[in-house]
């Protein structure tokens, strides 16, 4: 378990099911994310996403919690081969909790469990032009900027650029 404040980042239970879904069965938040989440989200979604994470070695998906609550998932994706240091950070936050810098801890306790426990190097991520949230959080922790791969998402059927940003540990 990770914590800071009001946030506490910690692993997933089976009993965040009913909450995890009707959270993230939202367009609003799956206009973000990637086309391999289901939408619309229903509760055996995340029953088996739950199930997933359960066997993870090292645990690399928490819930986000904040004041008590189930806020929404960070996660890293750990790469291989050469890139075997390197891990691609997500996350999203339910509408609720939007604007209350709940992402900026939560992406700063990801991050920093990921250079001083799990023996990362360099932690990176893309987010979808139009999501300045997303962007701002990463800034906010001292993510660079590091391109902009033109034309590189499809969502909605529309063609949008993609903002790579990066942390490398110091």
């Amino acid at each position: 378990m990770l914590r800071e404040g009001d946030i506490i980042l910690r692993p997933l239970s089976k009993d965040d099911a009913p909450v995890l879904a009707s959270l993230l069965n939202n367009k609003k938040i799956w206009d973000n994310l990637r086309d391999y989440i289901p939408y619309p989200y229903l509760l055996n979604d995340a029953l088996s996403f739950i199930q997933h994470t359960v066997n993870e070695v090292p645990q690399l998906t928490f819930a986000i919690e904040y004041k008590s609550h189930l806020a929404g998932i960070i996660s890293l994706v750990a790469q291989t081969d050469i890139y075997k240091r390197t891990a691609e950070i997500g996350y999203w936050l339910g509408e609720p909790y939007w604007n209350k810098g709940v992402a900026t801890i939560a992406v700063k306790l990801m991050t920093q469990h990921a250079f001083d426990e799990l023996d990362f190097i360099r932690i990176h991520t893309g987010v979808i032009e139009y999501n300045i949230g997303s962007m701002n959080v990463l800034a906010k922790n001292r993510y660079t900027q590091e391109g902009i791969f033109r034309k590189a998402i499809i969502k909605n059927g529309q063609l949008y650029d993609e903002h790579r940003f990066a942390k490398i540990k110091e």
